[in-house]
């Protein structure tokens, strides 16, 4: 494992699939790496939970949720436990720890499917957002709500890198940015964005670096928006997404690349700054590709479709 290398063009151009797991079923419907970079846990609609060691590539452990299902699964802190939401039975997001695949506590309060879920980066706070048009801050040791706010629609959220604002895209048009200590004052900015006539917003993330946002959609667009100005700075354009599904699109860790899946199983990366398409990497998924996401720590991109893939670069010796 690679960890002082810089990436570049050509280095993104060498990532090879290193190793495919399958220890799926059914689609992968969410995955996300410890702060660390050491272990990587995924959903998926089997109803399972996977854990894998990434230093080894090697997966470590399977954990099971038949009763409620599990998606938008989220590492906290510890990295012993996660949070996640449910498919069945309700729209509770479940506090799991790992160890002992027992549940430590449950947040009740939204309505309708779960969305978005996302851990703060620097404490126990975190973020959901449904399908009942309202978005809600929790905290890990209570299961009280701390905040709600009602929305004029479905919204896609996530906190910036220093864990002080978070960002809420409403119906695929609206950016609003509160300030998480006085969220209940309502955003204190509001950009709004060219609404893309055949697809909705699916996913929100800033850049590690905190200047940019990215939203991907269930369309054939990802959209990279000026986090300070609001301004449209790149559009990401040539995936295939023919369904309509929401395909996860994520920063490489020093902010200069985009990465996404497509529905035809490849992979595509863009430059950041320049918008130019880097590469299109071919690792032979069988379906959709809907989780990407490049380890914070390591040298490494991981890619999800029903299987697991593992990518590390071809380095010449």
């Amino acid at each position: 494992m690679h960890t002082k290398m810089k990436l570049t063009d050509a280095l993104v151009k060498n990532f090879r699939v290193a190793k495919v797991f399958r220890e799926n079923k059914d689609r992968i419907n969410s995955i996300d790496f410890s702060a660390n970079g050491e272990t990587l846990i995924s959903s998926s609609d089997d109803d399972s939970i996977v854990i894998y060691d990434c230093q080894n590539g090697t997966p470590k452990r399977t954990l099971n949720s038949k009763k409620y299902g599990v998606d938008l699964i989220n590492y906290t802190h510890a990295t012993n436990t996660a949070i996640h939401s449910s498919t069945k039975v309700d729209d509770t997001i479940r506090y799991l720890s790992l160890h002992d695949n027992k549940y430590i506590r449950y947040f009740q309060g939204h309505t309708k499917k779960v969305v978005t879920l996302h851990m703060s980066p620097i404490d126990d706070t975190f973020l959901s957002g449904s399908l009942d048009k309202s978005m809600r801050l929790w905290d890990l040791r209570s299961p009280n709500c701390q905040g709600l706010m009602h929305l004029p629609g479905r919204p896609v959220a996530a906190f910036d890198p220093e864990g002080l604002i978070f960002a809420a895209g409403i119906n695929s048009e609206s950016l609003k940015l509160y300030d998480l200590r006085s969220f209940d004052k309502g955003p204190f900015t509001t950009f709004k964005l060219q609404q893309d006539k055949d697809c909705d917003w699916t996913g929100l993330k800033f850049s590690p670096d905190g200047k940019l946002i990215l939203v991907s959609t269930n369309g054939q667009v990802i959209r990279l928006i000026d986090a300070f100005q609001g301004t449209s700075l790149q559009t990401f354009m040539g995936h295939a997404n023919h369904k309509g599904i929401a395909l996860e699109a994520s920063f490489s860790p020093d902010s200069q690349f985009v990465f996404t899946g497509s529905t035809d199983g490849k992979i595509h990366c863009w430059n950041t700054d320049t918008g130019a398409k880097v590469a299109i990497l071919n690792g032979d998924h069988t379906g959709p590709v809907q989780c990407i996401q490049f380890n914070p720590k390591y040298m490494m991109l991981s890619t999800a479709c029903s299987n697991m893939a593992f990518w590390l670069p071809q380095v010449d010796e």
